[in-house]
């Protein structure tokens, strides 16, 4: 799709705009946040409808959930491609928390809010010692129910783009015996991992049937991987993109 120069301004001014709002939402409602757990909650879930609406006007891009969001203590699996389907996964579900890297613990504004949500934050490196510290500090945070939201392939992924699953979805599945929902996108069609580029279209996040507990660490990867990336496959073909690596058509508007 070609984006032409009123749309790169488009989007610059709605990328600027984002990044301003993030500290003023978090300032107004940093004394709720420092009280109550559930003020943390509020301030990330009205900057999550903020962006969203702002997309929606300033560059075209709606957004779309489909499926049944969880309500209940679940582990998410999900498909990266954006910081768009981050804000997407969070706004649909009632008390979500992200295994995120560490270092974004020390990101202004966002590392503050995603302790206070009990954020599992793990260290890169030796994957055998990430994994048992994430293991140790999900088990930790159990008490407060939610649904503790991972990214299947630990990094974001962009469309067509091929990753391996990492074994850390599957760790926490079995260890944890909790049910899977998987989640699919084609988000990064529209908003990509990097650059200024927003383009016009239909963002989707899409909530998959639930992987109930009891699987073995091979099945469930086999299961996961397969649910998630059919999916999304299917969702970025709806959008006139071929996954396999070639453009069908111009994505929808």
């Amino acid at each position: 799709m070609k984006v032409g120069p009123i749309q790169w301004i488009r989007s610059l001014l709605f990328v600027a705009q984002m990044y301003i709002m993030m500290p003023i939402i978090g300032l107004i409602f940093f004394p709720y946040a420092l009280v109550s757990k559930q003020g943390a909650f509020a301030a990330c879930k009205t900057y999550c409808i903020w962006v969203r609406w702002t997309a929606r006007w300033m560059v075209g891009l709606r957004t779309e959930v489909r499926g049944t969001p969880p309500t209940g203590e679940v582990l998410i699996a999900a498909k990266h491609q954006s910081f768009l389907d981050i804000m997407m996964i969070f706004a649909s579900v009632p008390r979500g928390k992200f295994i995120m890297k560490r270092e974004i613990m020390w990101t202004p504004v966002i590392g503050q809010y995603a302790m206070r949500l009990e954020c599992v934050a793990v260290d890169r490196g030796k994957r055998g010692v990430a994994i048992k510290k994430m293991l140790a500090d999900a088990k930790a945070n159990r008490d407060a129910a939610g649904q503790l939201i991972i990214y299947a392939q630990g990094t974001r992924v962009a469309p067509g783009a091929k990753r391996p699953y990492k074994v850390g979805a599957a760790a926490l599945y079995t260890q944890m015996e909790q049910p899977c929902v998987p989640v699919a996108t084609n988000v990064g069609l529209f908003w990509p991992r990097t650059g200024i580029w927003r383009k016009p279209g239909l963002a989707v996040v899409e909530f998959l049937p639930v992987i109930e507990p009891g699987l073995d660490q091979d099945s469930f990867m086999a299961e996961l991987e397969e649910t998630v990336e059919t999916a999304s496959d299917a969702l970025m073909r709806e959008a006139g993109f071929d996954p396999d690596g070639v453009d069908e058509t111009t994505p929808k508007t």
